[in-house]
């Protein structure tokens, strides 16, 4: 809507200008232009949050010149080219010449804006910012959303414990299980297999409902979840742990990275659905991540409770709902490598999820854009120094996020 007002902006004054006044066409463009984008400027400037990713670039201005730059001359070269010799005796003409122009101008200014998105954003969640210890009563909780799982949940329990208990302390592991409606006992088998908590949901809500639950019910101060399958080993859980435990707000196990091993490989129908997921991701998304649903996530528990106190997807849709929040909020995060067994059985129906996963996509957006992600509360505050970023990182700290003090 904000973008509205610069536009009629150019046309009027491009009308005015050609058709009242008798300019020149292409002065007369350049100089609607130019107006129109300080209208854009002030207005952005002015009515928008430094904390929001989708207008970050208005706090650069060397890249809005450059990239309005960009974007006037293709304005001007596509009113000189395709419609050279046109004399635009009608203002209708005109106008309808300047809309094709303006589109054409739209999509270099999108692409420009992207791409300065994605430095800023890259090097903003590679910041790891010195915060105070997490808070929590153990070391790691593990939260595994499951359905209908009754049959493997209890040797994913086990594993989970043993694996991990020697590394963490018998006392300082926590394994959160949360039953999404199962029909089929999945919650008594985790008790049964020594879950410490199972969380019921009365009906099955989805994988997102049940990681939020899981993760507003633990108990840890690095929080991960991952699937009832064990795709990813216990010791692939304690990569991540050590990623958080070592200064980053976030971790991702990464079945794109280039030192992951996957053991098993998935179905071909699965890993193109994963990449089309990571595709469409990027409606919603402004950062560059090789694998938006990896099922190997971990958080500092104060920023676990943060992001996913605003979460709303209760689908599949709800790892790139996270990612968004990490972005918006300018929370650091990395990506580590991790060895992959995919399982061949899966609960999810590729039409169903699929129409599901473009409707909640669509609810993101409209929820970043109406101001619903937006913080009212902050985490907690942030030593003035941060972290230095790892070699071969970019180390310049961005603009801060909630709570966050640069150096």
């Amino acid at each position: 809507m904000l973008a509205l007002v610069p536009t009629l902006v150019d046309i009027a004054l491009l009308v005015v200008l050609r058709q009242r006044l008798g300019w020149i066409l292409v002065v007369a463009d350049v100089t609607a232009i130019a107006v129109a984008s300080a209208v854009s400027y002030a207005l952005h400037r002015a009515v928008t949050f430094r904390s929001d990713p989708y207008v970050r670039w208005v706090e650069v201005p060397a890249a809005f010149v450059g990239v309005a730059l960009m974007a006037a001359g293709v304005d001007v070269l596509v009113l000189r080219v395709l419609y050279a010799g046109t004399e635009f005796s009608s203002t209708t003409a005109l106008v309808e010449a300047k809309v094709v122009a303006l589109v054409a101008a739209g999509v270099v200014r999108l692409a420009g804006y992207r791409w300065v998105l994605l430095g800023e954003l890259t090097r903003a969640r590679r910041v790891r910012w010195a915060r105070p210890p997490a808070p929590g009563e153990c070391r790691l909780s593990v939260v595994v959303p499951a359905y209908d799982e009754a049959d493997r949940i209890g040797d994913t329990v086990r594993r989970l414990r043993e694996g991990l208990s020697p590394a963490t302390g018998e006392g300082d592991l926590e394994i959160v299980v949360v039953d999404d409606g199962s029909s089929d006992g999945t919650g008594d088998a985790a008790l049964a297999a020594g879950a410490s908590q199972v969380v019921v949901q009365p009906r099955n809500h989805g994988k997102g409902a049940a990681v939020r639950a899981g993760v507003m019910a633990a108990r840890g101060r690095t929080v991960a979840f991952t699937d009832a399958d064990l795709a990813y080993g216990p010791d692939q859980v304690q990569r991540v742990l050590d990623a958080v435990e070592d200064g980053w707000d976030m971790a991702i196990g990464d079945r794109r990275h280039p030192e992951t091993r996957t053991i098993v490989a998935p179905s071909p129908l699965r890993a193109w659905g994963s990449r089309a997921i990571n595709w469409l991701g990027y409606a919603v998304l402004l950062g560059s991540y090789r694998d938006t649903q990896s099922g190997l996530k971990a958080f500092r528990s104060d920023v676990a409770r943060f992001v996913f106190e605003r979460t709303r997807v209760e689908g599949f849709a709800f790892d790139i709902e996270v990612l968004h929040l990490v972005e918006r909020h300018q929370l650091s995060l990395i990506e580590v490598p991790v060895e992959v067994t995919n399982s061949s059985r899966s609960t999810v129906s590729a039409l169903r999820d699929a129409s599901r996963l473009v409707v909640d996509l669509l609810r993101i957006r409209h929820r970043s854009a109406s101001g619903a992600y937006e913080a009212d509360d902050d985490l907690p505050p942030v030593a003035a120094d941060a972290v230095p970023a790892p070699a071969g990182a970019d180390a310049r700290p961005p603009t801060p996020g909630p709570g966050q003090v640069p150096d």
